[in-house]
């Protein structure tokens, strides 16, 4: 092809062409051009393998693998453990965000953009776009919610307006704040959740280290218990107020299909134990019935 021979069996670019091999620039800006030479060249299946190559070797430099998966360990809250949780919390502005999370089941990155245009007051509405399928979605505000976000807007309005209308905004007067978004970091985020949650006592749920990919990565601590988990909590609720009803439930949980909607549902562990106990006792009757006669 031109004098240039593309082989894709390995996750790097291979070529012969001696120009190239002799001081070869691997910055990004020489890459990225040499790549818009060649690509035009490429048939549909080359440039599909090329794509293919350079997604494996991401994953493998740079994918955070967190195996064995936690399968039916319950990573929502119960009821005890979230009032704890929101007993430790110390500032309004997360304890609202976490809120939200908890009623309404909203993915972090999506309480974390929440604005005053989001929300429909006199309709008790909230609007959003889903952060997983980018589709527009509404959901009931409860009233109690409603109450207590009003009562925060009020109490903040002036530091929301200069974040243009964002709920959660930064501390933009703390020493050293140099960033640009005006709104929360989802890092910042998971980082003040672990800070309440070990405040709360609630910090010892750990059921794994993480498998880096990277050795160059110390591994991690697992916890039962993230962000995610009020999502997972919220969902629970659902399913639980409307006697199971999955389609319901995976509507609220705003889910394209519903049996993602089933990983988020929490059995309590009692109830799985009584009937699995259940279970047993009854078996054990029917064998005495059976050797009595």
């Amino acid at each position: 092809m031109n004098g240039i021979d593309v082989r894709y069996h390995t996750p790097e670019i291979e070529h012969s062409s001696p120009e190239l091999n002799r001081g070869l620039d691997l910055s990004l800006e020489s890459t990225k051009d040499y790549l818009h030479q060649i690509m035009p060249k490429l048939a549909k299946h080359e440039l599909e393998a090329l794509t293919t190559d350079i997604r494996q070797f991401y994953v493998k430099k740079y994918h955070r693998r967190r195996v064995p998966k936690y399968g039916s360990l319950d990573k929502g809250f119960d009821d005890y453990k979230l009032g704890l949780f929101f007993k430790a919390i110390d500032d309004d502005r997360f304890y609202m965000l976490f809120r939200y999370q908890a009623v309404l089941g909203l993915r972090v990155g999506e309480a974390q953009r929440l604005n005053l245009c989001n929300i429909d007051i006199q309709n008790r509405e909230l609007k959003l776009k889903s952060e997983k399928s980018g589709r527009l979605d509404t959901l009931r505000i409860p009233e109690q919610l409603l109450i207590e976000t009003i009562q925060y807007i009020r109490k903040y309005k002036p530091e929301i307006e200069a974040s243009v209308g964002y709920l959660f905004f930064p501390d933009r007067t703390k020493q050293g704040y140099a960033r640009k978004t005006p709104y929360f970091e989802i890092n910042y985020i998971r980082n003040r959740f672990r800070h309440y949650a070990e405040k709360a006592k609630l910090n010892d749920d750990v059921y794994d280290f993480s498998d880096e990919s990277n050795n160059e990565r110390t591994k991690r601590r697992l916890h039962l218990l993230t962000t995610h988990s009020l999502r997972h909590y919220a969902i629970t609720q659902m399913s639980k107020a409307t006697n199971g009803n999955l389609v319901i439930t995976s509507r609220f949980a705003r889910h394209a299909d519903p049996s993602t909607t089933m990983i988020y549902i929490s059995p309590n562990k009692k109830q799985l134990y009584d009937a699995i106990d259940s279970v047993s006792i009854n078996d054990i009757d029917a064998m005495k019935k059976r050797l009595i006669k």
